[in-house]
């Protein structure tokens, strides 16, 4: 039988009656736990980001899949990375139970509907060049599972991260991704420690991915959209170091070329 370790009880009782330093100790104890969980998957991690790199470096794209705050999350991570790295928002695609409505109010049953993922999927135009990542604690989240069982049927690619070992999601997934957290602080609530693993681990497969595709020179983001004074700051310190102007020459040389022009010229010499 399946352990559904998200949905085993709290190793924490009486919490209404314990002062807040406390439960924010307890809290913070237990999120420690997360980092941990996410290191005992790196192996896990690897596989599944180099087979997204290896397809995004052909011109696959990525999706992400979900319900509810792991479906949030998803979307998150996604509506990051135009910003961040100047993708193609068709690029890296979260999709949510419910639609975009979900990502402020609960939309009754929306992650009960087993064919609505590929449903969504497909009005997306997936193809068998893109992979598709299911998200959901639990594993079970029929929108999820099913999505990821009809892209099997359609070769493509599947990967999942999920924090209970054994699901019918890891079971359809080509590359799964299993983050043990234990059971929550507030039992069955998988924003916390879940919804933190779900997190870490979406922002290190869309970081290295954005690496892999050129989207990073040294340590800095030379695709990034500027749109706002603290980006264009901080476009105008990297064309500073990497040019050695002082600060004003920097800007002017910003406004007359683009950042990733800039940054992907051979340094200038003193």
């Amino acid at each position: 039988m399946m352990r559904r370790i998200t949905e085993e009880a709290s190793l924490y009782d009486d919490l209404e009656h314990k002062p807040i330093a406390e439960l924010l100790r307890d809290i913070n104890h237990e999120d420690h736990r997360v980092a941990e969980a996410v290191e005992q998957a790196l192996p896990q991690i690897t596989r599944l980001t180099e087979a997204v790199a290896a397809r995004m470096e052909q011109g696959g794209r990525l999706f992400y899949i979900g319900a509810g705050t792991s479906g949030r999350l998803g979307v998150l991570d996604a509506s990051e990375l135009p910003p961040t790295y100047g993708t193609d928002p068709r690029l890296v695609v979260g999709l949510i139970a419910g639609g975009d409505t979900a990502l402020r109010h609960a939309v009754e049953h929306a992650e009960d509907n087993e064919q609505q993922g590929w449903k969504d999927l497909a009005g997306q135009g997936i193809d068998s060049a893109d992979t598709v990542i299911g998200i959901a604690a639990s594993g079970t989240t029929p929108y999820v599972v099913g999505a990821l069982r009809e892209a099997r049927r359609h070769g493509i690619v599947t990967g999942c991260v999920t924090s209970n070992p054994g699901t019918p999601l890891e079971a359809e997934s080509d590359y799964p991704v299993v983050t043990i957290v234990g059971p929550e602080f507030v039992t069955g609530s998988s924003r916390m420690k879940s919804g933190t693993a779900q997190k870490m681990v979406l922002n290190m497969i869309s970081t290295t991915v954005m690496i892999r595709l050129g989207r990073v020179k040294g340590n800095k983001m030379v695709d990034m959209e500027l749109t706002n004074e603290k980006l264009i700051d901080r476009a105008v310190r990297m064309v500073m170091d990497h040019d050695h102007l002082n600060y004003d020459a920097a800007k002017k040389e910003l406004m007359r070329k683009s950042l990733d022009a800039i940054m992907r010229e051979p340094e200038a010499t003193e």
